[in-house]
């Protein structure tokens, strides 16, 4: 057991412990949960496979995340017949949506970073993917710094928007960048020829590319480095480290029991719903580093 898995047992302990003592002006979603008798769970309609939605019905690695949460959640406020409702939502509603209080825990796509740390808060990384592009097949395109002087697609409201940026800046390049209102929007650009590239976190390329009407013309472009590696986190009300602790425990056992192996062997590398199509994408080594070192870090944009 490593030195980080211990010491963050050890703080979620402590949050337990001392947790009550004394009275913290800051957010307490489980006794808003409590007092309504509902628990809203936020997610995304079309990141699959982490959150999507079938003919309105959510489901993703996220949503089975959240959903052993959801039900933690019933086990700590003693009410078994809590009412659970889902409610979808653009990357650009989710931070506000947590702050005003109308969702409790968003389940989707959402990157753990240190700037939205000081809007909202996190569980610890449930995942962790590479943001890379996808192109045409025969495009002459092999890396980042070949996409200077053209267009890309990416969704409004993700951190791709800033690690193009960064990209532009670091590499001395020019791109214009095309914005969707959601991964299929932006998507559709690099099949319509408005962009030459789509640039988002790989599972998400990947499963748009083997859902589209011709697969074969499109690829992911996986030489030369990755704008980013990206981790996920269940979020939540800043500073209301009463569901931060029941979240963290929750992930925790996850990454511990092999859950995590499970849910990403049966989203990642087995059919799956509507048109089971089957990604096979190997474990990134971040998300092997996650699995011997859980833990709640942002990235800086």
């Amino acid at each position: 057991m490593t030195f980080l898995k211990n010491t963050l047992r050890c703080s979620i302990f402590m949050c337990c412990t001392f947790g009550l003592v004394g009275v913290v002006h800051a957010a307490d979603t489980l006794q808003k949960i409590k007092t309504s008798g509902k628990m809203t769970i936020g997610y995304s309609e079309s990141s699959e496979p982490v959150s999507y939605a079938i003919n309105g019905k959510p489901l993703g690695y996220a949503i089975d995340t959240c959903d052993d949460i959801a039900t933690e959640i019933k086990k700590e406020l003693q009410l078994p017949n809590l009412k659970v409702e889902y409610k979808k939502v653009s990357a650009e509603q989710r931070i506000p949506e947590v702050q005003s209080g109308n969702i409790d825990l968003v389940c989707d796509t959402t990157t753990n970073t240190k700037d939205r740390q000081k809007e909202v808060g996190f569980s610890i990384n449930y995942f962790a993917a590479e943001v890379r592009f996808a192109v045409k097949k025969d495009a002459a395109i092999k890396d980042i710094q070949d996409l200077n002087g053209k267009s890309v697609s990416t969704t409004k409201g993700t951190t791709s928007e800033k690690h193009i940026l960064q990209a532009k800046k670091l590499k001395n390049i020019e791109i214009t960048t095309v914005y969707g209102k959601n991964h299929a929007e932006a998507f559709a650009m690099l099949e319509s020829g408005r962009v030459v590239a789509f640039v988002q976190n790989e599972a998400v390329l990947n499963n748009l590319i083997a859902k589209s009407a011709h697969p074969k013309d499109y690829k992911v472009v996986t030489t030369g480095q990755p704008f980013a590696v990206e981790p996920y986190a269940i979020m939540f009300a800043k500073d209301d480290t009463k569901i931060k602790t029941v979240a963290d425990k929750v992930i925790l056992n996850m990454w511990d029991s092999g859950k995590m192996d499970h849910l990403y062997k049966k989203w990642l590398q087995s059919p799956i719903p509507p048109h089971n199509i089957n990604l096979n994408m190997p474990q990134s080594q971040i998300f092997k580093y996650l699995k011997t070192h859980p833990n709640s870090s942002g990235i800086m944009l």
